[in-house]
């Protein structure tokens, strides 16, 4: 019995010892880094300073707002549009469409649930929204700061989907948008039954032709990372430019998670992300030229 004490006892100093070991944040570890989570500077690849404004453009009669963030270095630069999904433009959010930026690019970045009274996480898609989705994309390509005649689209989560109406039925790839980067997308229609959100990708895939990059976790919910693979091999039999990234050790969010819960694995997969999708823009809207 006193063996059994002695073995509880230790036992419990032990696990308090861990738990008091255990940062509070992960603003406490060695990697964290200010620079790169408030105003996206990586080293060594070149970092411009960014500045940031809101603006509104009109779309269906009503004013949009929208977060247009540049460096502040005078010149152009390739434009890129930034979707948000259904977290909504948060300033989670706002920082990686900071990040993107800071790597020498036009952001434009619409908040089209705040212009609609729309609050964060909503669960019906309203099909009115992609038009305010479509309009972003002319504004931006209207602007004369910018590189070229045509954009690449860039989104995450539900911000895949209205950036994917954008391309294929509004008609706008190849013509205005010649890249399509996502981070997790959901290629569902997000009212479809459940059954085609956990089996089928929306038909709209099969009509992307734009070169495609997409990021993942492998730690990604099943059904929405079972719709992107599915969507990936759809485009890969029709012989289009896709690629996915899977990064291991990570899962949701992993590019906006906040301090209290993130980890050096997110902080590397976001890096990794960004700096490939930059890449990835520069190369094809360069040869758009």
């Amino acid at each position: 019995m006193k063996t059994i004490l002695l073995l509880l006892s230790f036992f419990m100093f032990m696990l308090t010892a861990t738990t008091q070991a255990q940062p509070k944040s992960a603003q406490d570890q060695w990697w964290w880094n200010d620079a790169w989570w408030d105003r996206g500077y990586i080293a060594p690849p070149k970092n411009y300073e960014i500045q940031t404004k809101w603006i509104n453009y009109k779309s269906r009669g009503q004013e949009i707002p929208a977060l247009l963030i540049r460096p502040r270095k005078k010149g152009k630069f390739y434009p890129v549009l930034f979707q948000h999904g259904r977290r909504g433009l948060d300033e989670m959010v706002q920082r990686h469409a900071k990040r993107l930026a800071a790597r020498g690019f036009v952001v434009l970045a619409p908040d089209i649930y705040k212009g609609n009274f729309i609050g964060a996480f909503p669960i019906e898609h309203d099909y009115k929204l992609e038009q305010d989705v479509n309009q972003a994309l002319t504004v931006l390509l209207q602007r004369k700061d910018i590189i070229g005649k045509k954009a690449c689209l860039y989104s995450h989560t539900r911000g895949g989907y209205y950036t994917l109406k954008t391309a294929v039925t509004f008609k706008r790839q190849q013509q205005d948008a010649a890249c399509y980067v996502s981070y997790y997308p959901h290629l569902q229609d997000p009212n479809a039954p459940e059954p085609l959100q956990v089996y089928s990708y929306a038909p709209e895939v099969n009509d992307l032709k734009i070169p495609v990059l997409i990021f993942i976790g492998d730690r990604e919910q099943y059904q929405r990372r079972r719709i992107i693979e599915s969507s990936v091999k759809a485009l890969q039999e029709r012989k289009r430019n896709v690629r996915l990234v899977l990064y291991p050790g990570v899962g949701r969010g992993f590019d906006f998670r906040p301090p209290n819960v993130r980890t050096f694995a997110d902080d590397l997969a976001s890096k990794d992300a960004i700096q490939r999708a930059a890449r990835f823009i520069r190369k094809v809207l360069g040869k758009q030229q």
